[in-house]
Protein backbone atom coordinates (compact mmCIF):
# COMPACT_ATOMS: atom_id res chain seq x y z
CA UNK A 1 0.00 0.00 0.00
CA UNK A 2 1.57 3.36 -0.99
CA UNK A 3 2.29 5.77 1.87
CA UNK A 4 -0.60 8.19 1.22
CA UNK A 5 -3.00 5.24 1.11
CA UNK A 6 -1.54 3.87 4.34
CA UNK A 7 -1.98 7.26 6.04
CA UNK A 8 -5.56 7.55 4.82
CA UNK A 9 -6.31 4.01 6.02
CA UNK A 10 -4.90 4.76 9.49
CA UNK A 11 -7.01 7.93 9.65
CA UNK A 12 -10.12 5.93 8.79
CA UNK A 13 -9.22 3.32 11.40
CA UNK A 14 -8.76 6.05 14.04
CA UNK A 15 -12.13 7.52 13.11
CA UNK A 16 -13.73 4.08 13.42
CA UNK A 17 -12.30 3.70 16.94
CA UNK A 18 -13.59 7.17 17.86
CA UNK A 19 -17.11 6.24 16.71
CA UNK A 20 -16.96 3.10 18.87
CA UNK A 21 -15.94 5.28 21.83
CA UNK A 22 -18.95 7.54 21.19
CA UNK A 23 -21.14 4.43 21.18
CA UNK A 24 -19.56 3.23 24.40
CA UNK A 25 -20.13 6.64 26.00
CA UNK A 26 -23.80 6.53 25.02
CA UNK A 27 -24.18 3.01 26.41
CA UNK A 28 -22.47 4.02 29.70
CA UNK A 29 -24.65 7.11 30.01
CA UNK A 30 -27.82 5.06 29.49
CA UNK A 31 -26.75 2.53 32.10
CA UNK A 32 -25.94 5.27 34.63
CA UNK A 33 -29.28 6.98 33.98
CA UNK A 34 -31.23 3.73 34.35
CA UNK A 35 -29.67 2.98 37.75
CA UNK A 36 -30.13 6.58 38.96
CA UNK A 37 -33.79 6.27 37.92
CA UNK A 38 -34.12 3.03 39.89
CA UNK A 39 -32.47 4.32 43.07
CA UNK A 40 -34.23 7.70 42.90
CA UNK A 41 -37.54 6.15 41.78
CA UNK A 42 -37.64 8.69 38.94
CA UNK A 43 -40.22 7.72 36.30
CA UNK A 44 -39.18 10.47 33.83
CA UNK A 45 -35.57 9.19 33.77
CA UNK A 46 -36.83 5.65 33.24
CA UNK A 47 -38.85 6.78 30.20
CA UNK A 48 -35.79 8.58 28.79
CA UNK A 49 -33.83 5.30 28.84
CA UNK A 50 -36.75 3.11 27.71
CA UNK A 51 -37.43 5.23 24.61
CA UNK A 52 -33.98 6.66 23.81
CA UNK A 53 -32.39 3.79 21.91
CA UNK A 54 -32.32 5.50 18.50
CA UNK A 55 -28.89 7.25 18.67
CA UNK A 56 -27.20 3.94 19.53
CA UNK A 57 -29.01 2.12 16.74
CA UNK A 58 -27.99 4.77 14.20
CA UNK A 59 -24.34 4.52 15.30
CA UNK A 60 -24.54 0.72 15.18
CA UNK A 61 -25.43 0.85 11.47
CA UNK A 62 -22.84 3.56 10.75
CA UNK A 63 -19.98 1.66 12.41
CA UNK A 64 -20.87 -1.57 10.59
CA UNK A 65 -20.84 0.29 7.27
CA UNK A 66 -17.44 1.83 8.06
CA UNK A 67 -16.05 -1.62 8.92
CA UNK A 68 -17.33 -3.29 5.76
CA UNK A 69 -16.09 -0.41 3.60
CA UNK A 70 -12.61 -0.65 5.12
CA UNK A 71 -12.54 -4.42 4.62
CA UNK A 72 -13.70 -4.18 1.01
CA UNK A 73 -11.65 -1.21 -0.18
CA UNK A 74 -8.45 -1.49 1.86
CA UNK A 75 -8.05 -5.26 2.16
CA UNK A 76 -6.11 -4.94 5.43
CA UNK A 77 -3.90 -7.70 6.80
CA UNK A 78 -2.57 -8.89 10.19
CA UNK A 79 -3.24 -6.54 13.13
CA UNK A 80 -5.31 -4.06 11.06
CA UNK A 81 -7.53 -6.84 9.78
CA UNK A 82 -8.03 -8.15 13.32
CA UNK A 83 -8.83 -4.60 14.54
CA UNK A 84 -11.61 -4.18 11.96
CA UNK A 85 -13.09 -7.64 12.45
CA UNK A 86 -13.06 -7.01 16.22
CA UNK A 87 -14.74 -3.62 15.66
CA UNK A 88 -17.69 -5.39 13.98
CA UNK A 89 -18.05 -7.64 17.05
CA UNK A 90 -17.54 -4.81 19.56
CA UNK A 91 -20.16 -2.78 17.71
CA UNK A 92 -22.67 -5.61 18.22
CA UNK A 93 -21.73 -5.93 21.90
CA UNK A 94 -22.32 -2.19 22.45
CA UNK A 95 -25.67 -2.30 20.65
CA UNK A 96 -26.71 -5.17 22.92
CA UNK A 97 -25.65 -3.18 25.99
CA UNK A 98 -28.07 -0.50 24.80
CA UNK A 99 -30.81 -3.13 24.52
CA UNK A 100 -30.05 -4.35 28.05
CA UNK A 101 -30.36 -0.77 29.34
CA UNK A 102 -33.85 -0.65 27.80
CA UNK A 103 -34.63 -3.97 29.55
CA UNK A 104 -33.40 -2.49 32.86
CA UNK A 105 -35.61 0.58 32.33
CA UNK A 106 -38.64 -1.64 31.65
CA UNK A 107 -37.98 -3.65 34.83
CA UNK A 108 -37.56 -0.35 36.74
CA UNK A 109 -40.91 0.85 35.39
CA UNK A 110 -42.61 -2.26 36.83
CA UNK A 111 -40.65 -2.04 40.10
CA UNK A 112 -41.84 1.53 40.72
CA UNK A 113 -45.44 0.32 40.88
CA UNK A 114 -44.64 -1.29 44.27
CA UNK A 115 -43.24 -0.02 47.56
CA UNK A 116 -39.43 -0.44 47.77
CA UNK A 117 -38.44 -3.99 48.74
CA UNK A 118 -35.23 -2.81 50.44
CA UNK A 119 -32.54 -0.14 50.30
CA UNK A 120 -30.59 -0.68 47.08
CA UNK A 121 -26.88 -1.19 47.73
CA UNK A 122 -25.55 -4.12 45.72
CA UNK A 123 -27.35 -3.35 42.44
CA UNK A 124 -25.82 0.16 42.19
CA UNK A 125 -22.44 -1.45 43.01
CA UNK A 126 -22.98 -3.91 40.16
CA UNK A 127 -23.80 -1.03 37.81
CA UNK A 128 -20.61 0.81 38.82
CA UNK A 129 -18.49 -2.28 38.12
CA UNK A 130 -20.25 -2.94 34.79
CA UNK A 131 -19.73 0.70 33.71
CA UNK A 132 -16.05 0.55 34.67
CA UNK A 133 -15.59 -2.73 32.79
CA UNK A 134 -17.18 -1.21 29.69
CA UNK A 135 -15.01 1.92 29.91
CA UNK A 136 -11.80 -0.05 30.51
CA UNK A 137 -12.57 -2.50 27.69
CA UNK A 138 -13.07 0.33 25.18
CA UNK A 139 -9.96 2.18 26.41
CA UNK A 140 -8.03 -1.07 26.01
CA UNK A 141 -9.34 -1.37 22.44
CA UNK A 142 -8.30 2.15 21.47
CA UNK A 143 -4.89 1.89 23.16
CA UNK A 144 -4.42 -1.79 22.25
CA UNK A 145 -3.58 -2.39 25.91
CA UNK A 146 -3.59 -6.11 26.77
CA UNK A 147 -2.98 -5.53 30.51
CA UNK A 148 -6.05 -3.33 30.78
CA UNK A 149 -8.08 -5.86 28.79
CA UNK A 150 -6.99 -8.64 31.15
CA UNK A 151 -8.01 -6.51 34.16
CA UNK A 152 -11.55 -6.33 32.70
CA UNK A 153 -11.73 -10.14 32.63
CA UNK A 154 -10.78 -10.20 36.31
CA UNK A 155 -13.41 -7.61 37.28
CA UNK A 156 -16.09 -9.99 36.01
CA UNK A 157 -15.67 -12.17 39.11
CA UNK A 158 -16.78 -9.30 41.40
CA UNK A 159 -19.87 -8.75 39.25
CA UNK A 160 -20.81 -12.45 39.37
CA UNK A 161 -20.32 -12.55 43.16
CA UNK A 162 -22.61 -9.53 43.64
CA UNK A 163 -25.30 -11.04 41.40
CA UNK A 164 -25.32 -14.15 43.62
CA UNK A 165 -25.52 -11.94 46.72
CA UNK A 166 -28.46 -9.96 45.26
CA UNK A 167 -30.30 -13.17 44.39
CA UNK A 168 -29.88 -14.69 47.88
CA UNK A 169 -30.86 -11.46 49.63
CA UNK A 170 -34.00 -10.96 47.53
CA UNK A 171 -34.98 -14.61 47.83
CA UNK A 172 -34.90 -14.13 51.61
CA UNK A 173 -37.27 -11.13 51.29
CA UNK A 174 -39.65 -13.11 49.04
CA UNK A 175 -39.79 -16.03 51.48
CA UNK A 176 -40.55 -13.70 54.41
CA UNK A 177 -43.16 -11.57 52.63
CA UNK A 178 -45.14 -12.78 49.58
CA UNK A 179 -46.05 -9.15 48.73
CA UNK A 180 -42.41 -8.55 47.72
CA UNK A 181 -42.28 -11.39 45.17
CA UNK A 182 -43.08 -9.41 42.00
CA UNK A 183 -40.90 -6.35 42.69
CA UNK A 184 -38.08 -8.56 44.01
CA UNK A 185 -38.17 -10.60 40.78
CA UNK A 186 -37.72 -7.36 38.81
CA UNK A 187 -34.66 -6.50 40.91
CA UNK A 188 -33.26 -9.98 40.26
CA UNK A 189 -33.88 -9.42 36.55
CA UNK A 190 -32.02 -6.08 36.70
CA UNK A 191 -29.06 -7.79 38.36
CA UNK A 192 -29.03 -10.38 35.55
CA UNK A 193 -29.07 -7.62 32.92
CA UNK A 194 -26.12 -5.96 34.69
CA UNK A 195 -24.24 -9.24 34.68
CA UNK A 196 -24.92 -9.54 30.93
CA UNK A 197 -23.52 -6.03 30.38
CA UNK A 198 -20.38 -7.23 32.16
CA UNK A 199 -20.29 -10.22 29.80
CA UNK A 200 -20.39 -7.86 26.79
CA UNK A 201 -17.54 -5.80 28.28
CA UNK A 202 -15.64 -9.09 28.73
CA UNK A 203 -16.25 -9.93 25.05
CA UNK A 204 -14.71 -6.57 24.08
CA UNK A 205 -11.69 -7.22 26.30
CA UNK A 206 -11.22 -10.69 24.77
CA UNK A 207 -11.31 -9.11 21.31
CA UNK A 208 -8.56 -6.66 22.35
CA UNK A 209 -6.32 -9.54 23.45
CA UNK A 210 -7.01 -11.24 20.10
CA UNK A 211 -6.21 -8.07 18.09
CA UNK A 212 -2.92 -7.36 19.83
CA UNK A 213 -1.55 -10.83 20.43
CA UNK A 214 -3.70 -13.05 18.13
CA UNK A 215 -4.54 -15.09 21.29
CA UNK A 216 -8.08 -16.43 21.62
CA UNK A 217 -8.83 -16.44 25.37
CA UNK A 218 -12.60 -17.00 25.13
CA UNK A 219 -12.48 -20.57 26.44
CA UNK A 220 -9.10 -20.35 28.17
CA UNK A 221 -9.42 -18.31 31.36
CA UNK A 222 -6.45 -16.21 32.46
CA UNK A 223 -4.45 -17.37 35.48
CA UNK A 224 -6.33 -16.26 38.63
CA UNK A 225 -9.19 -14.92 36.43
CA UNK A 226 -11.66 -17.46 37.82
Amino acid sequence: MPDHQTTHFQEELTELKERLLVMGGLAEERLGTAIRALVGRDASLIERVATGDEPLNVLHIEVDERCFKLLALRQPVAVDLRAIVAAVKINTDLERVGDLCVNIAEACRRYLQYPPVKELVDIPKMATIAEQMLRDALDAYVRQDVDLAESVLRQDDALDALKTLVFRDLLDHMLKDAATIEPALDLILISRHLERIGDHATNVAEDVIFIVSARDVRHHPLPNAH
